[in-house]
């Protein structure tokens, strides 16, 4: 498999999008990486805007960017609860910082932002948070994902495709 090796980490939190949550996860391992789910650590058990469960193997404090080669962040309304917590946002910075793939869609540009890694990185996303990646220096692009170094970002649900392909084939070459 593509991915042997590799492990990664996909954040949640509450208020996850049900299928940026679950798709690249189970995307991702097909493939044959070792998926974490990592929590805030508020709870073992995060819960979709539609109710559906996803469980935490771990929290952000009790794991660090060495312990994987990507983080994946979904959107729905979970990256402004994650944004709450600075271990979450301290593991995102940390493996952008040490070149490690970041990868984020829909709402998730919100914790590029927070992060401080958009700076001048072209980014896409779920249209109305364009004003606040802008804002923090990111250049906005509208189109089904975007790669720029060590971010991959996507728009909403109907890209997922593009997004989880982008996402392997990177891991692939690292």
């Amino acid at each position: 498999m593509k991915l042997d090796g590799k492990r990664v980490a996909v954040l949640i939190e509450d208020d996850y999008q049900e299928l940026e949550g679950w798709y690249p996860q189970l995307r991702l391992v097909e493939e044959g990486a070792t998926v974490v789910v990592v929590g805030s650590g508020t709870k073992d058990s995060y819960v979709s805007k539609l109710g559906y469960p996803m469980d935490a193997d771990k929290a952000a404090a009790d794991v660090s960017a060495d312990d994987f080669d990507a983080v994946v962040i979904p959107g729905g309304f979970a990256p402004d609860h994650m944004r709450l917590h600075e271990e979450m946002v301290g593991l995102v910075r940390e493996a952008h910082d040490k070149g490690k793939l970041v990868a984020a869609i829909c709402h998730a540009g919100w914790m590029l932002a927070s992060a401080g890694i958009v700076d001048g990185r072209r980014i896409t996303g779920y249209a109305p948070i364009r004003d606040d990646v802008s804002n923090a220096g990111a250049v906005w692009v509208d189109e089904e994902v975007v790669e720029d170094g060590n971010i991959i970002t996507s728009r909403t649900p109907p890209d997922l495709p593009a997004f989880a392909r982008a996402i392997v084939n990177y891991l692939a070459k690292a």
